[in-house]
């Protein structure tokens, strides 16, 4: 799948800007801490990544502000969906196993779509870190940026959520499946 790069209209940005800060006034944590004003500036100031979080919501990750990390001075948005995002589904994990598969191929992979959209995919740790702010991946499951030693050996991972508990597990990375996408983060 190929992300035509695009830029928002003035209707978009705002839109985009307006859900964004809905969002955050449910985050009451955060509310105490930050400044939407801050925010909205950045994003404002930042057409890229505020396309990005476009993109990120478009295609069905309903991204959020979770939280800001001081020493760095970044605010980071993750895809907050109950399950994987719709829109990126059916995916492999990466180019080499899209191109390593012979028949039947999907679309595309988790890692270029991430790419081209300009996120990052989710690491186990982001992974356990979103969990804490919700249950995600209850009857999904997610791609998640895999360790070079499990993928030099054609294994991919991905996590979900069951029985009240997190769960990492591997596959070829040239599988695909309809209830498998993938989550991402945007540092802004």
């Amino acid at each position: 799948m190929k992300i035509e790069k695009k830029k928002l209209s003035a209707t978009e940005k705002q839109e985009m800007i307006q859900l964004l800060h809905g969002r955050f006034m449910q985050n009451e944590k955060l509310q105490e801490d930050l400044d939407w004003n801050e925010v909205e500036k950045k994003l404002l100031d930042d057409e890229a990544k505020l396309y990005s979080l476009w993109l990120m919501e478009n295609t069905g990750g309903e991204p959020q502000l979770l939280y800001y990390d001081r020493s760095e001075g970044a605010y980071y948005f993750y895809d907050c969906a109950k399950e994987s995002p719709v829109g990126r589904r059916s995916l492999c994990y990466d180019q080499e196993a899209l191109e390593a598969r012979k028949a039947n191929k999907p679309e595309g992979s988790a890692v270029q779509m991430a790419k081209e959209m300009g996120i990052e995919l989710l690491d186990e740790e982001g992974y356990s870190k979103l969990q804490e702010y919700g249950e995600f991946d209850n009857k999904t499951s997610s791609w998640l940026l895999t360790p070079a030693v499990v993928r030099e050996k054609g294994g991919a991972i991905f996590g979900d959520l069951r029985y009240g508990r997190i769960f990492i597990y591997h596959n070829g990375a040239d599988s695909y499946y309809g209830a498998r996408g993938f989550r991402g983060r945007l540092k802004l």
